[in-house]
């Protein structure tokens, strides 16, 4: 079977890597081998998949349903396999096999079409909050996860230099990046986190009606793993007139359902919503980019 990317994934690697990716030229010949050295049959490849991997739908040589997920060096595919290796299926998909595989999971299969956010939004918030909250725990002894201090003062350095560029984005930056200095300075607590956790990585399954899929796992407090939460379904709070308080509230709820810190939850929500908007202004997604901070705005 020709494994060729889909074009999702092709324009996220685009943003990346403009000058070329030789990971993606090498992808047809590496899906192969792990195809072959697992002895997988292969159904097809999800579509239209993620932004960050190849994922395959696959059958195990006993006839167990499974995916096959190939992803590049730059989206940290080891420490994902730590994160799942140390939750164990409690709240996230399980890992088949322990061993590395240079950039290769072989993962339970659950069901790829169906994620929480096909409910209700009220209901679809509910289950992801509980969904993550099963994913805080204490980190593995000697671990080697990128920390939130570590992971936010890289994305800080690159939304001042795009500050200094853009001027209308100054301000926002600039209330961002404090609020992440004055959180850093007492950080609460110390758990292993999904590090992108939103609706749409959250799955249905058999073995528990919903698990966490493909975490970029961090190690900090829980309020920044929330903090993406709160702005899922961004286009429909902008289109509402009552956006604003909508958003407010929502930050209300959230903190207010798994114990975590009201107003730490809302700076770090800010945080990440300004460092995705002048991300996206950066790679040339306006668009997305004027959501977002339309939204930081209003925090």
């Amino acid at each position: 079977m020709a494994f060729a990317p889909p074009q999702r994934l092709v324009r996220a690697l685009g943003e990346t890597a403009p000058d070329g990716d030789d990971w993606l030229e090498k992808l047809p010949e590496a899906a192969q081998q792990a195809v072959a050295l697992r002895e997988l049959t292969v159904e097809r490849v999800q579509m239209p998949g993620g932004r960050s991997s190849l994922v395959v739908l696959v059958r195990r040589a006993d006839g167990t349903p499974a995916v096959l997920k190939l992803a590049p060096p730059r989206f940290r595919p080891e420490a994902e396999r730590a994160a799942l290796a140390h939750w164990d299926g409690l709240g996230a998909v399980q890992l088949l096999e322990p061993f590395a595989g240079e950039g290769v999971l072989l993962l339970e299969r659950l069901h790829p079409d169906v994620s929480v956010r096909s409910l209700p939004e009220a209901k679809a918030l509910l289950e992801a909050a509980g969904t993550l909250r099963r994913l805080w725990v204490e980190p593995p002894a000697g671990h080697a996860f990128e920390t939130v201090a570590e992971r936010t003062g890289r994305q800080a350095q690159a939304m001042r230099a795009t500050a200094a560029d853009l001027a209308a984005v100054g301000p926002l930056v600039a209330a961002a990046v404090a609020a992440r200095e004055e959180l850093l300075a007492a950080p609460p607590e110390e758990r292993l986190l999904h590090g992108t956790f939103r609706q749409s990585k959250v799955l249905a399954g058999e073995r528990m009606p919903w698990l966490a899929v493909g975490p970029d796992p961090v190690v900090g407090e829980c309020a920044f793993d929330l903090a993406r939460l709160v702005r899922d379904r961004v286009e429909d709070l902008i289109a509402s007139p009552s956006g604003a308080s909508i958003t407010r509230r929502r930050v209300k709820r959230l903190a207010e359902s798994l114990d975590v810190d009201q107003e730490r939850l809302r700076g770090w929500t800010l945080f990440r919503a300004v460092e995705s908007g002048v991300r996206a202004l950066r790679v040339g997604r306006p668009q997305d980019a004027e959501l977002l901070l339309e939204f930081a705005g209003w925090l």
